[in-house]
């Protein structure tokens, strides 16, 4: 693709990997047929090459976004089938992330909209305030219909009818190995997975510790920036991964870290990115370490080759966006659930998203909840007895609209390996 970027402009870091990215494009379209959005809306302004040539008019006439290119760079999940497909290598990631800094530093949305952003802002990536306003709306429940904005009902119905208590992670801690220590990591215990359900990382604990893995939960780590990095909130994202990255650093620097697990495959495809986001910055150097450190829980565990486990299950895998297409984890998480016993199955059109994408099924819940009832009904077509999924906001999503249990795949491999069966499965043979 052919840009005309001025000379001035290209010395703005940013707009000189916009810049990379756009003539990246050849216009051939692959990517349309692997977009979710496209699919559903039919739009060509709602595909990746639409919103390229948006983002392109946007950022080469140096202008303020406009309300259409806002409406449409909304409506993107990030879900990265684009960069999958596409055949010239176009990342889109970077380009759209820019994007929305772009949107979120010239646009001035309705109140409405800046409200809801600013709630989700300062909530979600906040343990305890996300677990006081989840109390709330369970209270707000009864009364849902009666509000006439989905998104606010979407965030009703995110809360769940029983909220669990704080896992054993919460606080940072160091967690021993049993018998002989293999390797030391530090677990990103994530924000909103604390809250919804900390099984997973209490599962997670248990399977490594069990096999010989020292797990240490840093102090001052906090949130990893993904969820306000996304919203184009560039300033919140830098604090909080780099609280994260300072954390680890002083991990590193005192005993030492094999890894950095993370069990929330959308927080593993920004922990990983942190080398790009940082460029440039101070702390290039410790983030491009932490990022070369970091890994999925399933590639971890696939790099400790565990012993053969009892699952028995028939388990449909849903394998999250941000695991297969932004970190290319595609195979890891299907060899450790088979190793650990279990019948793995895959829906068609495995690729394409179910629609939570971080905050988008909050944010656009209409066309989440239409990505949500065909991703539900691909899975249940495989009739499984469980259905696993390597992020939190995946197993939420698929969770409301099944009667299937949904679980992290760490829970189920815990289990078959020696760890107390999943709360999911109980009352289940």
């Amino acid at each position: 693709m052919q840009t005309n970027f001025t000379e001035e402009q290209l010395q703005d870091p940013g707009i000189a990997r916009a810049n990379e990215i756009l003539r990246a494009c050849v216009h051939c379209g692959f990517c349309t047929a692997t977009c979710p959005t496209y699919q559903v809306l039919g739009d060509e302004l709602d595909s990746p090459r639409g919103r390229i040539y948006l983002i392109k008019d946007m950022l080469e006439s140096g202008r303020p976004a406009d309300a259409r290119t806002v409406r449409h760079v909304d409506r993107c999940l990030s879900c990265l089938a684009c960069m999958t497909t596409c055949p010239s290598g176009v990342h889109y990631m970077h380009l759209v992330d820019h994007a929305r800094a772009h949107i979120e530093a010239t646009y001035r949305r309705p109140w409405r909209d800046r409200a809801l952003r600013w709630l989700v802002a300062k909530t979600l990536p906040f343990p305890g305030r996300f677990r006081a306003a989840l109390r709330l709306a369970r209270l707000g429940r009864p009364f849902a219909r009666l509000i006439p904005d989905p998104r606010l009902r979407a965030m009703l119905a995110m809360a769940p009818a029983r909220l669990p208590a704080p896992g054993e992670s919460d606080r940072p801690q160091v967690f021993a190995a049993k018998g002989t220590r293999r390797m030391r990591v530090a677990l990103l215990t994530g924000c909103a997975q604390k809250a919804l359900d900390p099984d997973i990382n209490d599962a997670t604990i248990r399977v490594l510790t069990r096999h010989g893995v020292e797990v240490v939960v840093a102090k001052g780590m906090g949130c990893c920036g993904a969820l306000t990095h996304h919203m184009g909130r560039t300033a919140d994202a830098h604090a909080q991964a780099a609280q994260a990255i300072r954390a680890w650093s002083a991990e590193i620097a005192g005993e030492g870290l094999d890894a950095i697990v993370v069990n929330t495959s959308g927080c593993g495809t920004t922990v990983k990115d942190y080398g790009h986001m940082f460029r440039g910055d101070p702390l290039a150097e410790a983030a491009a370490e932490v990022a070369a450190r970091a890994v999925d829980i399933t590639e971890l565990l696939e790099r400790l080759d565990l012993p053969p486990g009892r699952g028995g299950l028939r388990v449909a895998y849903h394998a999250a966006c941000s695991l297969q297409h932004g970190q290319k984890v595609k195979d890891a998480p299907k060899a450790v659930l088979r190793r650990a016993g279990f019948e793995v199955v895959e829906p068609v059109d495995a690729h394409l998203c179910c629609g939570s994408a971080g905050t988008y099924n909050l944010l656009q819940p209409e066309i989440a909840g239409q990505l949500k009832a065909r991703k539900v009904r691909t899975l249940e077509a495989k009739a499984p007895d469980a259905i696993a999924a390597g992020n939190i906001g995946c197993i939420a999503q698929i969770g409301s609209g099944t009667g299937v249990p949904v679980l992290h795949t760490v829970e189920l491999v815990d289990w078959a390996t020696g760890g107390p069966r999943p709360r999911a499965l109980s009352g289940r043979d």
